[in-house]
């Protein structure tokens, strides 16, 4: 902790295979001319989960969207931020809202991750709020329409919300 500079190298000895992969993709790396925008006009939110393969999973590539992620897959003020960025001057025209099953925010309810954590590092985390979810088709549809309730949203945004099945890799479409 602290601040950031001189004091404070950069840990090469922990990122060392996380910087070598870097330089093998920027070998051959081709995507500089893509634009900021997403080609697609498609934003997605999902989870932090590493089994997420958020442009795989909808047959898209590097440039086509905007992934949105956080523990989840939980519309918070962040995420509306961001929504209004990239449909305001990102051209973004739709929005997908995509939590997943087996989401470990849906498996606890927010007592049992604070006592989790409590037990094993000493930490105390009561003042964050981490969202977990009892019903993930209920939050879904919560989320889904505290975005479509957006007074910033441009004319035309279409949002829709899907449960994306880690067990076979398919979405499947909530109605919201």
């Amino acid at each position: 902790m602290g601040d950031l500079g001189p004091d404070h190298p950069f840990p090469h000895d922990v990122f060392a295979d996380v910087i070598a992969a870097n330089g093998i993709y920027a070998a051959d790396f081709e995507a500089t001319g893509l634009p900021g925008s997403a080609a697609r006009g498609l934003a997605i939110l999902t989870c932090i989960d590493s089994r997420i393969d958020a442009l795989g999973v909808v047959g898209l590539l590097e440039g086509d969207a905007f992934i949105i992620r956080n523990a989840g897959a939980r519309v918070t003020d962040d995420v509306l931020r961001s929504v209004v960025l990239a449909t305001l001057l990102m051209g973004v025209d739709r929005v997908l809202v995509m939590p997943h099953t087996r989401c470990a925010m849906a498996q606890r309810d927010e007592a049992d991750i604070h006592t989790l954590i409590a037990q094993r590092h000493g930490v105390d985390t009561r003042s964050l709020e981490f969202r977990t979810v009892s019903d993930q088709l209920a939050a879904l549809r919560i989320d889904v329409t505290r975005i479509r309730s957006l007074p910033f949203l441009p004319g035309g945004v279409r949002v829709g919300g899907a449960l994306y099945h880690v067990e076979s890799g398919l979405l499947e479409p909530i109605d919201a």
